[in-house]
């Protein structure tokens, strides 16, 4: 099962035809180009797929059954992703680490940026998880139309079982980030970084935004990850370009700086959509900076792997044409239980309650969807 819906494109499909065979990221292009030489019969021009957060571990990549491919592009009237049926209850909430614990993490790290000893990192981005118990299953494709009430997303589903070995075991989200996508010759990311809580009166949440637009430690952070993609993108091109100031971006649930980035590759034989996706996965917005250094962080401080939780999803046809986005805002579902995954950015200047409270504005997204509030432990977190 897969599904990614955004203005503009609907594809989902529930049938495997063949499982493309990817152990790490720098095997993703070579896997694809495998499969576009040799693959025949139905749905054999398109992969779809996630790679994981860690990008020395497999990617999940396959080629749909034709038979059971929706396709809608703009002029073409989209399947209805409606919710079926009902939305459980949440029976019990807790936090791994809590707001607690995860401001702990934060001063860890800050403490290593700081340490002159130590091998010097500019950024680290810290994630947590939410568990969820609920009083029935969810039907992820509910989950997926309650988050795509909000146009500014894309929401993706999808199916981690091969992965995990997990019957019923998915991941579904509503990333606001696009890691890359290719048409022709064309090449666009628009990373985001740098985060802040939107705010239910109107005043409020134009000085939240104008806030986050005018903080430097933001905009530091920003720069890091733009910095990084366009060092990157660059040996490929024969243009590349990105404004110089950061812009606003918004979700329902929060504001973020972002900048897009434009470019044209310098031949037909650069790098497939999937394979320039596994070449910037992960950015500094998801991972750090540097980027070997940052996830010795991590997994240094994290108590667990993330899976597929700020990875990426998306899609790839045989012209190398497709896109990726970051896997944001999205929960792994099991029979009863959701898991919940929120991170922030570390750098010099960050504070360890703000980044706790940051964290969990970012759990609203999935909340929100399910009647959940979380304003308490909001609060609790500012009184830390």
């Amino acid at each position: 099962m897969f599904g990614l819906w955004r203005p503009g494109l609907s594809l989902e499909t529930s049938g495997v035809c063949k499982t493309l065979l990817a152990k790490t990221a720098t095997d993703v292009e070579l896997a694809v180009r495998r499969h576009f030489a040799a693959a025949t019969g139905e749905g054999a021009d398109l992969v779809v797929g996630g790679l994981p957060f860690d990008s020395a571990e497999p990617a999940l990549l396959f080629q749909p059954l034709l038979a059971d491919l929706v396709i809608t592009t703009p002029g073409r009237s989209a399947p209805s992703l409606k919710p079926e049926g009902r939305v459980p209850r949440a029976l019990a909430i807790s936090g791994e680490p809590d707001a607690a614990g995860y401001a702990v993490m934060v001063r860890r790290a800050l403490a290593s940026l700081a340490h002159p000893a130590l091998q010097p990192f500019d950024k680290v981005v810290l994630a947590r998880k939410l568990q969820v118990d609920l009083d029935g299953d969810l039907d992820p494709r509910t989950l997926a139309a309650l988050l795509a009430r909000d146009p500014s997303v894309t929401v993706f589903l999808l199916d981690l079982s091969q992965a995990s070995g997990d019957a019923g075991h998915r991941l579904v989200g509503a990333t606001p980030e696009l890691l890359v996508s290719r048409r022709g010759l064309a090449v666009c990311s628009h990373p985001l970084a740098g985060s802040a809580r939107r705010r239910r009166d109107p005043s409020d949440d134009r000085a939240a935004a104008e806030g986050l637009l005018a903080s430097e430690k933001d905009r530091r952070e920003h720069g890091l990850v733009v910095e990084s993609i366009l060092d990157q993108l660059a040996p490929l091109c024969a243009e590349l370009s990105a404004p110089g100031d950061a812009s606003l971006c918004s979700t329902a649930s929060m504001w973020h700086l972002g900048t897009r980035i434009d470019g044209r590759l310098k031949g037909p034989d650069m790098p497939s959509a999937a394979g320039l996706a596994a070449l910037l996965h992960p950015t500094p917005a998801v991972g750090g900076f540097p980027r070997e250094r940052a996830m010795e962080v991590i997994r240094e401080l994290e108590p667990a792997g993330r899976g597929f939780y700020a990875g990426a999803v998306g899609w790839c046809d045989e012209a190398g044409d497709g896109e990726w986005h970051v896997a944001l805002r999205c929960a792994e579902m099991r029979p009863g239980r959701l898991t919940l995954h929120a991170g922030a950015g570390i750098v010099e200047g960050s504070v360890p309650e703000d980044e706790a409270a940051e964290t969990l504005a970012k759990f609203v997204a999935i909340l929100d969807a399910l009647g959940i509030d979380l304003r308490a432990e909001l609060r609790e977190c500012a009184a830390l």
